[in-house]
């Protein structure tokens, strides 16, 4: 947060609110000379310092004395997306309490629920979503509550969405669903509550890329040990390559193991009708370690 003050005594109340100074903040605005509803070059107010840094006994103070609790900064953000943000639960729950507003918008177009699920705040989420806020909020982008907390793995949330009418398959701009995302971070706990509330095991972006070649190109087994119980794709994509290929690529030996024994085809020609792909045939040594490794741990002994 900025904190350029256009005078001394707003400045000292900006650092009682970033302190929890109560007893400055108090005599300063008690002395008249200071503005409840000062703004930083930025219009950050006092209020949304005091949110931020979760002092529940300076937030009420300015509350009371007058600060307008939905003023918003230059970026979009109010003292409650702040509060959202940092996860200060007792702070939202005393703003609803004086009207707060869940409906203003980031430059992002991020909300105090979105702020709330990306960093994970479970008792936040629960807060908002009693009092009013959109289950269905996105980001500019696309980007859903649901997907936000798929990113960072927060399988609490994430429930608390689903039970509360999240879509589960609802993608970003560019067709990333968040599923695909889970699988790409490499959360197998989220994936597999997901695919078992029906998210689409083949959802792709629109690179084509799917959760499990995501997953085959990281080499996260315990995703891809989630996807295959649901089946998913094992061909070719739409994109003209196959998990397997990318395993291969990335040098995955647990990885093309897993493939294969879930029935990958080894022989399986990419769009320009490579069986090792273009990729590899420049690296032909790790296409025939990884090969040699698969199939020592396949057919022990057969060597």
């Amino acid at each position: 947060m900025s904190f350029k003050k256009e005078t001394p005594l707003a400045n000292a109340a900006f650092w009682a609110a970033r302190k929890g100074n109560l007893a400055l903040l108090q005599l300063l605005l008690n002395s008249g000379r200071v503005d409840v509803d000062c703004k930083d070059s930025l219009g950050t107010t006092a209020l949304m310092v005091a949110s931020y840094y979760g002092h529940v006994d300076c937030v009420r103070e300015l509350v009371l004395q007058g600060a307008d609790i939905n003023l918003q900064r230059e970026s979009g953000a109010t003292a409650l997306f702040f509060a959202a943000q940092q996860g200060h639960n007792d702070v939202v729950k005393f703003l609803f309490e004086f009207g707060a507003s869940t409906e203003f918008k980031n430059k992002d177009g991020g909300t105090a629920l979105l702020a709330a699920c990306q960093y994970g705040h479970t008792k936040v989420v629960e807060t908002l979503l009693k009092h009013g806020a959109n289950v269905h909020d996105q980001l500019y982008d696309g980007a859903s509550a649901i997907f936000l907390a798929a990113q960072g793995g927060y399988l609490d949330v994430i429930r608390l969405l689903l039970s509360s009418g999240a879509k589960v398959n609802q993608p970003r701009q560019d067709g990333t669903a968040p599923l695909w995302i889970a699988s790409q971070m490499g959360h197998s706990e989220v994936v597999r509550v997901m695919l078992l509330r029906g998210a689409e095991r083949d959802a792709a972006r629109d690179d084509g890329t799917t959760a499990l070649l995501k997953a085959a190109i990281k080499g996260y087994n315990n995703v891809i040990e989630e996807l295959l119980k649901f089946s998913p794709t094992l061909g070719l994509l739409k994109n003209g390559t196959s998990a397997l290929h990318a395993a291969v690529l990335s040098g995955n030996v647990r990885t093309v193991a897993l493939l294969l024994e879930a029935g990958a085809d080894p022989c399986l020609r990419n769009k320009v009708s490579l069986s090792m792909p273009p990729w590899a045939r420049t690296h032909q040594e790790l296409w025939s370690t990884c090969a040699c490794h698969v199939l020592a741990r396949l057919y022990p002994g057969e060597q």
